[in-house]
């Protein structure tokens, strides 16, 4: 049976690549983002999905998204919690609105569509949620204190969702990329990125793709009895 997919931040990067996926397995994709591309429409018009203009941090909006795609597919199966942006500055060149704006898109995005999904889950008794977060969480990265505050954050809100979402046979996971290829990281210095290379004991950078075929796994049933866990997919940066 064809499932129903939210994707949020789903017209780019991990986030598409994912949607593709999903798209190509049969299923139904429903992306929320504040920006359309032609790919992303694809996927949407190809699964028979929708696209929302949403910005995640507005939870009003959240729980208007899910009433309609109940209202349209009848269920939810799988959210994936992917929106995400940068404003990266040493700590005291940080301004208040750069860590709000981060903080409040990674890690309150994310809990307001848990929020408006969890109640459809419940109903059905199932459901599957990957939360995308960083390495950048598990690791101290100079520049990245909003970035890594909100990706941590998701951590404990991945396992005490999972905590409570598992009476109702939901599971709650979470992937921590290392340094991928996507529009967000495009826009850093040469050396930075000549960084993350050197870090990787792989000696390449991620792509997309490679991301969303942890997601696709998470959310599978071959990982029914994995939750509240966070998959490391870094090329072995944190090695």
């Amino acid at each position: 049976m064809a499932r129903v997919v939210l994707i949020t931040g789903g017209m780019s990067g991990i986030g598409l690549a994912a949607a593709q996926a999903f798209q190509r397995g049969g299923d139904r994709v429903f992306l929320v983002d504040k920006q359309e591309t032609p790919a992303g429409q694809e996927v949407v018009r190809q699964s028979g999905g929708a696209f929302f203009n949403a910005d995640v941090r507005d939870a009003p909006a959240a729980e208007r998204v899910a009433e309609r795609i109940v209202a349209a597919a009848g269920r939810l199966d799988v959210l994936v919690n992917n929106a995400g942006i940068a404003r990266d500055h040493v700590l005291w060149k940080m301004s208040e609105a750069d860590w709000d704006d981060v903080v409040d898109t990674h890690l309150k995005g994310a809990f307001n569509y848990l929020r408006a999904a969890a109640p459809v889950f419940r109903r059905q008794q199932s459901g599957k949620v990957v939360n995308v977060s960083s390495i950048n969480a598990l690791r101290g990265k100079a520049g990245l204190a909003n970035y890594g505050a909100a990706k941590a954050g998701l951590l404990g809100l991945t396992r005490a969702a999972a905590r409570e979402l598992g009476p109702a046979n939901v599971n709650v996971n979470a992937v921590a990329p290392g340094w991928v290829e996507t529009p967000l990281t495009e826009h850093y210095p040469a050396e930075v990125r000549g960084q993350a290379l050197r870090e990787s004991a792989l000696g390449r950078l991620g792509k997309p793709e490679e991301i969303a075929e942890v997601i696709m796994f998470l959310c599978s049933e071959q990982a029914r009895h994995i939750t509240g866990q966070v998959i490391v997919v870094d090329g072995g940066q944190t090695a």
